[in-house]
């Protein structure tokens, strides 16, 4: 596994889009959009990688914040072993892993399903946890002839964007997240998600707390760190008093401008890094089967 940069205490300012690198010794790199978002030719994941290709690749995330890679043939074993070399695996809270592949969760929406889909709004991945994950890796196993495209969204820019007094008055402020929402008791697992092994447990009710504009370990960068799917308030304020600036938050870091779309083939692969994208998986598929499969790389404690 590439050992993980030593921390970067004190924040680069600014972010900026034009600072991504495009030159790489091991593979050729082509953005997808302005904001964020690379495909990478010319590596085949499943098999043994030079330490010279995995830093490559783990830079070319950190530029990019999202990478892609096409025509893959990932088995789980193939796929848990890529997800390794970025970090220590993860396994989710309450949706459960693969039979003999506990790293390995399956994102299922059968042709006739209705209702929301999974990941179908913007979010970063289960910052409910004290240490939210770096990053997932998903692969398309079973994908529909259009639609079910994911959408990302650069947390730096959104961050950049703010102006001079949000960004004073956001800067060391804490939010709380949970994930009651989605996995809670009353939650939309209960409702949704039939053909995925989900399952409720009483973390579902703990809160944790993390800052609003998080520092990126690596790049030293500031982004936005909220989402609508885990945050419910700022810390020492209620839900309603914290509910309109939030509102502006989850909007702001969504724009357009900020966002690339990836539109998904079998065998396709997204790389993310969660500290400093959010993301959307679109449910415009009606009729058609989907089905990916993710791992998640842990990661650590946001400042």
């Amino acid at each position: 596994m590439v050992q993980q940069r030593e921390k970067i205490i004190e924040s680069k300012t600014p972010y900026s889009s034009a600072n991504r690198r495009m030159e790489y010794d091991h593979f050729k790199v082509s953005p997808v959009s302005g904001a964020l978002g690379a495909e990478i030719e010319g590596v085949d994941i499943s098999s043994s990688l030079s330490d010279g290709v995995v830093a490559d690749i783990r830079q070319a995330l950190l530029d990019h914040l999202v990478i892609f890679f096409r025509d893959q043939d990932l088995s789980p074993e193939a796929q848990i072993a890529f997800s390794k070399q970025f970090g220590e695996l993860d396994e989710h809270d309450f949706v459960k892993g693969m039979k003999g592949y506990p790293e390995l969760i399956r994102l299922v929406r059968e042709a006739d399903e209705a209702g929301r889909n999974f990941g179908g709004v913007w979010h970063s991945d289960v910052t409910h946890q004290e240490s939210p994950a770096l990053g997932s890796v998903l692969y398309g196993v079973d994908v529909p002839p259009y639609g079910g495209d994911t959408l990302f969204a650069n947390q730096y820019m959104a961050y950049e964007a703010l102006s001079s007094g949000m960004k004073e008055m956001l800067d060391g402020m804490i939010a709380i997240h949970s994930a009651i929402g989605p996995f809670g008791p009353q939650g939309r697992s209960k409702v949704y998600w039939r053909n995925m092994d989900v399952e409720t447990n009483e973390k579902a009710l703990e809160e944790v707390e993390h800052p609003v504009v998080r520092t990126h370990p690596e790049t030293g960068y500031k982004g936005l760190f909220v989402n609508g799917t885990f945050t419910l308030r700022f810390k020492g304020m209620t839900e309603e008093e914290s509910e309109p600036l939030l509102k502006f938050l989850f909007r702001h870091s969504s724009q357009e401008p900020l966002t690339c779309r990836f539109r998904w083939k079998k065998g396709s692969v997204a790389f993310w890094d969660n500290r400093s994208v959010m993301h959307y998986a679109l449910n415009d598929y009606g009729g058609y089967r989907r089905e990916m499969r993710r791992s998640t790389i842990a990661g650590d404690r946001p400042f």
